[in-house]
């Protein structure tokens, strides 16, 4: 059980595609898991095993007939549930939404299905992707698979939980102010943020339209670009979409980085944040590691973190309050506390202060495309701080804005947040890497090269 559990997505697509290991025995293994563990870690809202060995079955029978849809097929994979899966509750872990049942695919949904991805279940999130983590919701919040009393990051907390204790290879997070990154610093994986317009946001519940994104979230770099190929792509009914050519993100995965030139904001950690030693420590061991594989290093510095965060705080308040004032106003008390003090002051942004701030973020945008000229990526912290314990409200407050994700939301780069290690407490260590639009390919080449230098991905928590 355990090594299925810990299969790559690229090891198990190798050994269904060549019929040693059965999509349905596959999926029923890790719907075994998940049901022996799951209520440790709460990763899960609804499991949807009828619909997981529907799809399996039909990847099993594909393969006896000689199709193969190529790597996702027959693969298991979740979705954070503010993803509509056909016929299914999409409920944003909240009572508001408790009966809210998807009368079609999200287009990622349909796109993971087109390639023969299985689906096994809605995953834990904060209540509409901004108010947790909260213990007054109908659901729990999910907890860290590395140390169940700690905060797994969010807002895509089920999905980078639920990787990191091997429920399944693959899931679909959301980032609006570092939603995919956040859990997947917390927990040890690897979440990508990609290029905004990269990917399609129809059929996700919105929580901020012009800084939404959706993305992979996997236990290596490797699985990481299979997975966004796959969602990557043009929808043309979704007004942030960018007709863009959609690459082979794995094309470049085995060049290394012997001659790539590597910018280093430490600013973001060091000045603008005091980041915790350790966090620091596997930031700068990342970058030795680079620099011995070749890499030119050098310094950047994109201004102060305060001006990006800014920014985005007054677009994605104003936007959130856009989306929920009828129910904010009609309901209030049916959302948890959390989400209803987060999303509330939007109420007070004036209009002034919108376009200011969607003004702002065009003059940061080209400040940050300045800075990245002279490198082919950027290295710099993803938070700041190890995980908290969940209970301690207090902490989680104070951690959860203790990040530097929320600028490459406002600038639209593509942004991934990969493993740097453990902290003395055994819980997991990060960093970002930020790439120029649209340029996701090398992002994964910098990340797959550290990924291979290092033995981090190998590393699986215990479940007793």
């Amino acid at each position: 059980m355990t090594e299925l559990a810990y299969l790559t997505l690229a090891e198990a697509s190798e050994r269904i595609r060549n019929k040693q290991l059965s999509p349905v025995d596959y999926t029923q293994a890790l719907l075994g898991r998940s049901d022996d563990h799951d209520t440790k870690f709460n990763v899960f809202l609804r499991q949807t095993p009828e619909v997981a060995l529907q799809h399996a079955r039909q990847a099993e029978a594909e393969l006896q007939a000689g199709k193969w849809r190529g790597p996702l097929h027959g693969i298991p994979i979740g979705l954070k549930d503010i993803i509509d899966l056909d016929g299914i509750p999409t409920t944003g872990h909240s009572k508001i939404l408790a009966d809210n049942l998807a009368s079609s695919d999200a287009v990622v949904t349909q796109r993971l299905k087109e390639a023969g991805g299985v689906i096994v279940g809605k995953l834990s999130t904060h209540e509409f992707a901004i108010g947790g983590p909260s213990f007054d919701l109908p659901w729990p919040p999910a907890r860290n698979g590395w140390n169940r009393d700690y905060f797994p990051g969010g807002s895509s907390s089920g999905s980078g939980a639920g990787l990191a204790v091997g429920f399944f290879p693959a899931a679909l997070g959301t980032d609006t102010g570092g939603s995919v990154r956040n859990p997947a610093s917390m927990c040890g994986i690897v979440g990508m943020k990609a290029t905004y317009g990269r990917v399609s946001r129809r059929g996700v519940l919105p929580l901020s339209y012009s800084l939404d994104h959706v993305g992979p979230m996997t236990r290596t770099v490797t699985d990481n670009a299979i997975l966004l190929g796959i969602i990557a792509g043009y929808d043309p009914a979704d007004p942030g979409s960018a007709r863009v050519e959609v690459p082979d993100f794995t094309a470049d995965l085995g060049r290394g980085v012997k001659g790539l030139k590597i910018g280093v904001i430490r600013r973001f950690y060091r000045q603008d944040y005091d980041a915790d030693p350790e966090i620091t420590k596997g930031i700068e061991d990342a970058v030795q590691i680079l620099a011995d594989l070749g890499a030119d290093i050098q310094e950047i510095d994109p201004g102060p973190i305060v001006d990006y965060a800014s920014a985005n705080r007054v677009i994605l308040m104003s936007e959130a309050y856009s989306i929920h004032e009828h129910w904010l106003q009609t309901r209030p008390g049916d959302y948890g506390d959390l989400a209803r003090e987060r999303i509330l002051p939007g109420a007070f942004m004036r209009a002034v202060d919108y376009m200011h701030a969607l003004r702002q973020r065009e003059v940061l945008r080209k400040k940050f495309s300045d800075c990245m000229v002279p490198v082919d990526v950027a290295i710099t912290a993803s938070s700041m701080d190890p995980a908290c314990p969940i209970e301690d409200a207090e902490a989680c407050e104070r951690v959860y804005g203790r990040q530097a994700r929320a600028p490459f939301n406002l600038t639209g780069n593509p942004a991934m947040a990969v493993p740097t290690g453990f902290a003395s407490t055994g819980l997991p260590l990060s960093m970002q890497i930020i790439g120029k639009p649209f340029d996701e390919t090398t992002v994964y080449r910098v990340a797959r090269a550290y990924e291979q230098a290092t033995d981090w991905v190998s590393q699986h928590p215990e479940l007793g």
